[in-house]
């Protein structure tokens, strides 16, 4: 199972951005799906995931109120996104499918939110 993910990039405090996280081969309803961000010298963190039934969402506190996280179970893609960015929300995000066919990353995106 590939991951792709894009959507990063370089924006502003208070800015938005939207991730992608597309996938071949297998379908969303398989996988628990999650975003996770790991900051320079910091641990990587869960940020948001939906169920593989798609009826549960959770978030972390720190990005609760200001993160949707969502899914195309068409198109086989997952969502976050990101408004009223944070300097603090500046880090390398992944996504995540975990299920019984294995546990899969992808290779990272880069969000960087600075003046």
């Amino acid at each position: 199972l590939q991951l792709v993910e894009s959507g990063g990039g370089l924006v502003q405090p208070g800015g938005s951005l939207r991730l992608s996280c597309a996938t071949s081969g297998s379908t969303l309803e398989e996988y628990a799906t999650g975003w996770h961000r790991q900051a320079p010298g910091k641990e990587r963190e869960a940020v948001a995931c939906i169920s593989s039934s798609g009826r549960s969402t959770n978030y972390a506190d720190s990005v609760r109120g200001r993160f949707t996280m969502s899914r195309d179970t068409a198109k086989n893609v997952v969502y976050l996104q990101m408004n009223n960015l944070r300097p603090e929300d500046t880090a390398v995000y992944y996504c995540r499918f975990l299920g019984i066919g294995g546990d899969y990353w992808g290779q990272g995106t880069q969000v960087t939110v600075s003046s």
